[in-house]
């Protein structure tokens, strides 16, 4: 008798632990799928820490799956500025993992966990940008037809966070 419920139990636990899993994963999917489309919208952009803040136009294209976020698209500014931007995430678990290229150093990494309407992620630069390697940017879903993209950096001289790109889209 105690081997029957021992292994009830178990079968039980595997499968809430399974059913689990699945719901955190469903529950991803409506987000992503929120995020695609066709974005156009406006922002600010510092090429560093110190440097003086331009201002954008950009146009983006968001794909997405029940597990995945690809996002890509240009901003610029006149003959001044004009960069393309590309990010690529994938979901396993409540936890996002993938690239980012954008800061003109090369792909960097992505990893971080969604709150909310809020997608926040650390950032590894491929090489060192404004005295480190490491960044934050999120990924904010606002209302049913807004997303706001924003990276913030240190600023190693006087230790503080510095907004150096947000980007405030509407869809089209």
């Amino acid at each position: 008798m105690n081997r029957y419920l021992t292994q009830s139990l178990s079968i039980a636990v595997t499968s809430l632990a399974l059913l689990s899993g699945g719901i955190a994963l469903a529950d991803e999917a409506p987000f992503l799928k929120s995020l695609s489309g066709n974005w156009s919208g406006k922002g600010t952009v510092k090429v560093r820490v110190n440097a003086p803040t331009i201002n954008v136009n950009c146009r983006f294209t968001s794909d997405t799956t029940a597990v995945s976020l690809s996002l890509g698209g240009k901003c610029t500014s006149l003959a001044i500025f004009s960069r393309a931007i590309f990010a690529d995430l994938k979901v396993s678990g409540g936890r996002y993992t993938g690239s980012y290229v954008g800061a003109g150093t090369g792909t960097a990494g992505l990893g971080g966990q969604r709150a909310g309407d809020t997608i926040n992620l650390g950032i590894t630069w491929a090489k060192e940008v404004n005295g480190d390697r490491k960044a934050q940017m999120t990924i904010e879903k606002i209302g049913a037809s807004g997303m706001r993209l924003t990276t913030v950096d240190m600023d190693q001289k006087t230790g503080k966070p510095v907004i150096t790109s947000r980007i405030d889209l509407r869809r089209i």
